[in-house]
């Protein structure tokens, strides 16, 4: 039974009573690829989601079992600059498309669970890479598939998969784009977990449930250390990790995980 529930440009929005987002890319006969104005309703998404105090979790997957996400929907003549765009325009258009839907899921104050079947490529491998916790299918593969059609690796994707992987590796998949089975992404750690094509969805929403059952502002703020963890420095990681302990400190979760620790029962957490 869903409190909500919304669709738009083939991007479906349920949000449940268990407090999870389950955010499902339905677009199957162009490959789940994303049309500009499919990306924006995935960003507008994730903003909602972030933004609902109702909503403790994210899950984002996908319809069919042939692809996740293809990315970008390309023709022979989208890769074209029309002849009145100015020096700057692509650059802005990437800022406002790709990389907003990325920093969308990055900046997402819930965490963001993928359940991943098929192939994710080239933007929509961006879209795995910027989840929490993704759990794949032992079926599916990732491809930065962007060389392929000799196109400079965007929707982040420089940046999370040196983050991730390192620097030699991320070179060897940006510049090879051979695809990534399910087996050496676990290995590589750019998944958490690998599964029987089966078992995906149900995997994945047992994780989703147990975070949105957790104690959501301290799940925020560990998102947030986590996502600055390799580019600050030791003085100013503690600094930052400090302050968040104090908002922390603040609220009805830790008293209640104080207290729940004390009678020996399990805790209760609201989400505030």
């Amino acid at each position: 039974m869903w409190e909500m529930a919304e669709e738009q440009q083939g991007i479906r929005v349920d949000v449940g009573s268990d407090g999870v987002c389950r955010i499902t890319i339905d677009r199957p006969n162009v490959g789940n690829s994303l049309s500009p104005c499919a990306r924006d309703a995935l960003t507008a998404a994730f903003d909602s989601a972030s933004d609902d105090p109702s909503v403790r979790a994210v899950l984002l997957r996908a319809t069919g079992e042939r692809h996740f996400c293809s990315g970008a929907g390309l023709s022979p003549h989208s890769a074209q600059p029309p002849a009145d765009k100015r020096p700057g325009d692509i650059a802005r258009m990437l800022q406002k498309g790709w990389q907003r839907l990325v920093s969308s899921i990055l900046e997402c104050d819930k965490p963001v669970v993928a359940a991943v079947k098929g192939t994710a490529a080239g933007a929509g491998g961006s879209l795995v890479l910027a989840c929490d916790l993704v759990i794949m299918s032992m079926e599916a593969t990732l491809v930065e598939a962007f060389v392929h059609r000799g196109i400079l690796p965007d929707s982040g994707a420089i940046h999370l998969l040196t983050r991730i992987v390192g620097l030699r590796k991320a070179t060897e998949l940006l510049m090879l784009g051979e695809p990534v089975d399910a087996a050496t992404c676990e290995r590589l750690s750019l998944v958490n977990r690998v599964v029987a094509p089966e078992e995906t969805d149900a995997v994945a929403e047992e994780l989703a449930g147990r975070l949105a059952a957790g104690p959501t502002v301290m799940l925020a703020l560990t998102k947030r250390l986590l996502s600055v963890s390799s580019e600050s420095g030791r003085d100013r990681a503690f600094e930052q990790e400090a302050w968040a302990q104090e908002v922390v400190s603040r609220t009805a979760d830790l008293q209640e995980g104080l207290k729940s620790f004390a009678e020996r029962r399990p805790p209760n957490f609201q989400g505030r």
